[in-house]
Parts: C-alpha cells; structure tokens; sequence
C-alpha cells in the first residue's frame, strides 16, 4: 500500500509538470532535434527548453533567427544601472552575461560555486541560457529578470544561472536535449530547473512576467516550484533522474 502511494504522488506531481509545461509551451521555428548526450559534470553546462505560446509565434522566429535587437540607449535606464549593485556576472567576460550583471537576481556564472550552494541551501536551480543578440532573451530579461518582485521570487525559490550559449555550446546542446524531450520542440531563452546534481524536471522558452495567452508567468510558476519542491521533493529528484536517464 505505502509503494501504491508514492507511486500514486510521484504520477500526480509529472501531472502537474505536464501541465504546467503546457501552460508554458509555445510554438518556435522548427529546430533540428539534437543528438541525445549525457548530462553534465559539474564544469559543463547545459540548456534549457524552449515554449511559446501560439500567439506570439509569428515574432518568436527572431528567437531563433536570433536578429539583433537595436540597442537600448535610454538615459534613464543608464543612471539607473549606474545606481545599481552588480551581482557575480559582473566578473565576467561575456558581453550577454554582462548585460545581466546589473540585474537584482542574484546570478551565478555556471560553476561548482553554484551547485555546492543549492546542495547547502536545497535549493532547485533555475538555469537561463541566451545569447546577445536574441531578442526574446532581451524581452525576458527587461520584463521579468530586472523586475525586483520576480527577482525576489527567485533568490528565494532557487539558485539562479545564467549562461551565454556562444560561449557554452557544450551546456546548450544538452538542455537543448532536454527541451526537445519534454516539449518537442526548442528555442531561445531556455529556462531549465533543476536538482542541485543538475537533474532537470521543468524547461521552457520565454516566460512572461504574468500568465497570459496560456502560459504560465513567472509570478504564478515560481511559487508552484517552490511549493512542488517542498511538498514532493522525493518525487520531483526521482522526475529528474528519469529525464536524466532518458538523455543518456
């Protein structure tokens, strides 16, 4: 009876990731199905899936296109970033994880200083990968990831990494596989979650801040995590080693 139970728990919480992938999922350009590869060590790195809702895939071909956006020349927003307090990111090389450096979440580069700390804090990881000149990427980043109350939710819920996929193709070409798995299909931004040994059990593309055109936002999704993570941790680790297993 007690294995009838978890059985029963661990179907109940892939049910509510199925569907909140679904809530998430959208429709990108078609994107060659990558050759499946085994899940990282601790230095490479990964990426994540992809979803767009169906009424926004006539402008999410720039998502994979990847056209350059033009350049935010606000003077405002400059004086703001000067006030700012830089997070890890700002030690970096990488013109797209700079452009996150001044954002309130606190990133971390890719890196065993961000695995030991979601083992210490037990925390999932958010993992984002982008590149520069992606234009929902730059969406994602001045809707939800400069925005304080998303950021708030997410030091909170997660150990968050960012990761330019021009410079770790290695990391994107295996969550890439892990997008295609879940969803069928991938893109750019690729937001994954994951255990702290790097199991993913969640991706998606661009996330909006709010839910809307039947996808879930970040101020809806992140709270469920947490509260998955919480409650049916056991069942969300053993969700994660299977994806992990269906990969190799």
């Amino acid at each position: 009876m007690h294995d009838r139970k978890n059985t029963s728990r661990r179907l109940i919480v892939m049910l509510i990731l199925l569907a909140m992938a679904t809530l998430a999922a959208c429709t990108l350009s078609p994107v060659e199905e990558p050759t499946a590869m085994p899940m990282p060590e601790a230095t490479p790195a990964t990426q994540s899936i992809d979803a767009t809702s169906e009424s926004e895939a006539a402008m999410n071909d720039v998502s994979t296109d990847g056209d350059v956006i033009d350049a935010v020349d606000d003077e405002s927003s400059s004086e703001s970033i000067d006030e700012a307090i830089p997070n890890r990111l700002i030690h970096e090389q990488s013109p797209y994880l700079l452009q996150h450096a001044y954002n309130p979440i606190d990133w971390y580069p890719w890196g065993d200083e961000a695995f030991e700390a979601a083992r210490r804090e037990n925390k999932p990881i958010f993992l984002s990968i982008g590149y520069s000149t992606c234009h929902w990427c730059h969406v994602m980043e001045e809707e939800s990831f400069s925005d304080p109350a998303v950021a708030e939710l997410i030091n909170e819920a997660f150990v968050a990494i960012k990761v330019d996929r021009e410079e770790r193709p290695d990391i994107d070409a295996v969550y890439m596989n892990v997008a295609m798995l879940l969803n069928g299909s991938g893109g750019w931004p690729l937001n994954i979650i994951m255990t702290p040994d790097q199991q993913p059990f969640f991706a998606a593309t661009y996330i909006p801040k709010e839910s809307r055109f039947q996808r879930a936002g970040l101020m809806d999704l992140i709270p469920r995590v947490q509260q998955a993570w919480t409650e049916e941790q056991d069942a969300l680790l053993d969700v994660g080693e299977q994806i992990a297993q269906a990969l190799n």
